[in-house]
């Protein structure tokens, strides 16, 4: 994928699991890649660990609740590179209560992590991308987000609403030539999967026809793909990337 070098690429969640990985894989391919983590000590070891493997990442950590500070940094960004290419959106937080034990806080939580931060990247960089005339914005979404879960209400809803906001933009931006798609990982070995119950995620492997767990790296090449001029005619789409696993 020769057509990613060079590219100026953020990936929120960038410090661990699938956004680690995904980081790694566009520097594989020589983009330049900034990484967004939620603390200065998280960001700071991910940098080490990309240094450790021969490459060197730039790293952030704004409040991605935070309007003002989200476009500043963005500004930033693009004020260096004087472009922004790819912008992933991968920050998340999950949840497995029952709905009777979660609080109206706990909720407001997971939505504003998950679909409002989101929505104060994608404002910010999209009108850079409108003036360069082309970009990809890339969302993390979820199998839940197609078959919900048995609890923790708040994760499926606010994957559902990652889904509705990749179609409207796919749509809303389709005519600047920026392209919006997401992914939907199925179980996947990061940590996030490994803070479920036991009793959650046995049942769901056994729904898996390739048979096995997901690895970070299945979803970060879907990224790959999707950021790639390979992808230049997909827009408004929700890939799976779940070995079949179908609820």
């Amino acid at each position: 994928m020769k057509d990613l070098e060079g590219k100026v690429v953020i990936v929120t969640g960038g410090t661990r699991g699938i956004g680690l990985e995904t980081v790694k894989a566009f520097l594989e391919h020589n983009s330049r890649v900034i990484l967004f983590g939620s603390k200065e000590e998280s960001v700071e070891k991910a940098k080490e660990e990309i240094k450790n493997l021969g490459y060197v990442v730039e790293g952030y950590y704004p409040n991605l609740n935070n309007p003002e500070e989200v476009e500043k940094t963005i500004k930033d960004i693009y004020t260096k590179y004087g472009r922004i290419d790819v912008l992933i959106n991968n920050a998340g937080m999950s949840a497995n209560k029952k709905i009777e034990d979660t609080t109206y806080e706990e909720f407001k939580g997971i939505m504003d992590l998950n679909v409002n931060a989101m929505f104060n990247m994608i404002k910010s960089v999209v009108p850079y991308m409108k003036e360069q005339k082309e970009g990809v914005i890339l969302n993390t979404s979820s199998m839940v987000s197609i078959y919900g879960q048995p609890s923790g209400v708040g994760y499926p809803a606010s994957k559902f609403a990652v889904n509705g906001l990749t179609k409207s933009l796919a749509r809303e931006l389709a005519p600047f030539n920026i392209r919006v798609n997401a992914v939907a990982p199925g179980i996947t070995k990061t940590d996030m999967v490994a803070s479920l119950p036991e009793e959650m995620i046995a049942p769901l492997i056994k729904t898996i026809p390739l048979g096995r767990i997901g690895e970070p790296r299945d979803i970060a090449n879907a990224f790959l793909f999707l950021a790639s001029d390979m992808a230049s005619y997909i827009t408004g789409v929700i890939l799976s990337v779940d070995g079949a696993a179908r609820n």
